[in-house]
């Protein structure tokens, strides 16, 4: 089927969603809510984008959920997601201690929230940095606010976006334009203290080197307003909730579908093609498969807005990872495992890659042990658990079998993964000796599979890079110059499963006016 000129009337979709993560999940869901007939489109066979679990052999993991902001009851994204969901999702608690720093040779030290308490865990380990560490609470404060109004400005139509964008201008600077070490470094030249401060920086990929103070202060700081939670069930368990709020208002969400293409007439969008050759006509397009790829992958040559595409194509990827997942059998509390996470970071360098993968060890790296966090998990009579070492690296570690298919890429890639694989686990083992003899399953995951599950260019899972540029571009808007398409996920808001949610969200209001309505606060 050709382009072909159709009427509203004729469409059997009033909008079409791509990608399933978070992002395209709460925009179809919040359209349906409001009306709107949604086809929701994943190019992978799962749905749920990197909110899906997976399993092998009695084991389950999460691919992408660790830990979780916000979601106390009452708060604004616990009250989004149960208005988008057919039911709402129970969420458990992970405790007033979720995170352990281990940084060189110092002892752990356990983070807790909220934010008073947390400053009570620096000043332990810093008594005489007292100062330095009140000024860092109260500038994680206004950093998040300061974000907040950076993603009004992208949800308002450009005029009034315009005026809030003048009139916060000083905040915007200060919070949105200066790097995180910039912000930690005005309060204080302890480098330890530094290093502590800006060790989360993994919870959205931002080095403290480059990344947007903001963006930081609203990923880390989402645990300290009302602690850290998990989703009973695990993450597929979003998917499961939120699908039939789309069905139930007609729509349908289809996995294994590919989007070949956008489908316009005169400078609009009417639809999509995918690459089994199937046309699907709308007149409303979000796109929730990332910014970048979404002008690289979906325009159509000639559609114009050439400003608009180069000004995304100058945004950098955020950071890739290699995820080992693990499957213990035994007593892994008795072993060592614990509900908070590790930042662990050997050598005490903190805003570091592993970049010479598989060369040398990880510099740094996450451990999480998923099934401590979940009330519902079942470890049977031989005591299944799951957990997850994940180590940051570049892309150039994978880039020489990046455009071969996974069963081309021969045996030197496979050696590069026993190789990581190994390396991963080594160090795992130096933190958690006894632990590491209760695993009897270990898999790897590179950012090559980041790609085929989730498209991201250059397997960034947090999509763009979290630069103050990226915080200022206008090209991020959910409403894009092309009419009838619109942006949606973590690209437009922050990154993560709270930023997707609320971009998804933010997408569906620009589409429908109605959705703010039904916005807490």
């Amino acid at each position: 089927m050709g382009n072909i000129e159709h009427d509203q009337s004729q469409n059997e979709w009033d909008a079409i969603v791509i990608g399933s993560g978070m992002g395209g999940l709460a925009a179809a869901a919040a359209l349906s809510r409001t009306g709107h007939k949604v086809l929701l489109l994943e190019q992978y066979h799962t749905l749920g984008g990197l909110t899906h679990s997976f399993s092998r052999e009695g084991f389950t993991w999460d691919v992408g959920i660790h830990y979780l902001g916000g979601l106390a009851p009452g708060d604004p994204e616990k009250d989004l997601l149960d208005w988008l969901c057919a039911k709402p999702i129970e969420f458990a608690s992970m405790g007033a201690v979720y995170d352990t720093l281990h940084v060189g040779d110092s002892q752990p030290l356990r983070l807790s929230r909220p934010y008073e308490a947390q400053e009570l865990d620096f000043k332990a380990r810093f008594p005489e940095e007292a100062e330095a560490i009140e000024g860092w609470t109260d500038a994680m404060r206004k950093g998040r606010e300061a974000l907040m109004t950076a993603t009004q400005v992208r949800s308002l139509p450009v005029p009034f976006g315009a005026g809030l964008k003048w009139w916060k201008r000083n905040e915007l600077n200060r919070w949105c334009g200066r790097t995180t070490n910039e912000v930690a470094r005005s309060l204080t030249d302890n480098d330890e203290l530094v290093s502590a401060l800006t060790s989360q920086w993994g919870d959205f990929g931002g080095r403290p080197s480059t990344a947007s103070f903001a963006l930081h202060a609203m990923a880390v700081g989402s645990y300290l307003e009302s602690g850290a939670w998990y989703p009973v069930g695990g993450g597929a368990v979003f998917a499961q909730h939120i699908l039939p709020t789309i069905s139930d208002g007609g729509g349908e969400a289809r996995a294994g579908v590919k989007v070949a293409s956008l489908l316009m007439k005169d400078g609009r969008v009417t639809g999509v093609t995918t690459t089994d050759g199937e046309t699907i006509h709308a007149d409303t397009v979000i796109s929730s498969i990332g910014a970048r790829e979404t002008v690289e992958s979906l325009l159509p040559g000639g559609c114009g807005h050439q400003d608009w595409i180069e000004e995304i194509r100058a945004l950098n990827p955020n950071v890739a990872h290699f995820s080992l997942f693990l499957g213990f059998e035994g007593d892994v509390e008795s072993a060592g495992a614990t509900k908070s996470n590790h930042w662990i970071y050997p050598t005490g360098a903190v805003d570091t890659l592993w970049e010479d993968a598989p060369d040398g060890a990880p510099p740094g790296f996450f451990v999480s042990f998923a099934s401590l966090k979940d009330p519902t998990h079942d470890p049977g009579p031989n005591h299944k658990h799951v957990g997850e070492v994940l180590t940051l690296t570049d892309w150039s570690s994978v880039e020489p079998w990046a455009m071969k298919s996974p069963g081309a890429r021969g045996a030197d890639y496979q050696e590069f993964k026993q190789s990581v694989e190994q390396k991963m686990f080594e160090q795992f083992e130096n933190y958690f000796p006894q632990l590491a003899k209760l695993v009897v399953h270990r898999e790897l995951a590179t950012p090559l599979t980041t790609v085929s599950t989730t498209g991201h260019y250059q397997g960034a899972f947090y999509g763009l890079d979290v630069s103050p540029k990226r915080v200022f571009s206008e090209a991020l808007r959910m409403k894009t110059p092309i009419k009838g398409l619109y942006l949606a996920g973590q690209d437009v808001c922050s990154p993560g499963i709270a930023g997707a949610l609320w971009g998804g969200v933010l997408s569906a209001a620009n589409v429908d006016r109605k959705v703010f309505s039904h916005l807490p606060g």
